[in-house]
């Protein structure tokens, strides 16, 4: 009894490390892999709708009146907010996705600028919370 007492601890110690082992092991490449197709697509769609959110004017009056240089970041903004929507509607992989979020990114740098032209700053348009 003493031999089989010894040797069933051995195997549940063997397996409870072997579980855990293997569960780490899940983690850490979970962690060290790029972005999935449809992350790339969920992160794409975020920049896109906070893009065209912000093109949303919140006075018209204001942007009527904006200066050349910040109706000319105003178009540019929207500019590059149909080009990723256009992107968006064919991509297929992360590194397309990545395209359109490159695109609407730079679409809200311009929008900061038109917004900065108006006098209305806010806090950087294209930082993200989570990622950057």
């Amino acid at each position: 009894m003493g031999f089989m007492g010894v040797l069933s601890v051995l195997l549940v110690i063997g397996a409870v490390g072997g579980v855990v082992g293997g569960v780490a092991a899940r983690r850490r490449s979970r962690r060290d892999r790029t972005p999935s197709g449809l992350d790339a697509e969920a992160e794409a769609n975020h920049w896109l709708v906070r893009l065209g959110g912000g093109l949303v004017p919140p006075d018209v009056r204001a942007w009527a009146g904006a200066g050349e240089d910040t109706a000319r970041a105003l178009t540019s903004a929207a500019d590059c907010h149909r080009e990723a929507r256009a992107r968006l509607a064919t991509a297929r992989t992360a590194a397309e996705y990545a395209e359109v979020t490159r695109s609407a990114r730079e679409g809200l740098d311009h929008l900061r600028r038109a917004r900065a032209g108006l006098g209305r700053e806010t806090a950087s348009v294209s930082a993200s919370p989570a990622a950057g």
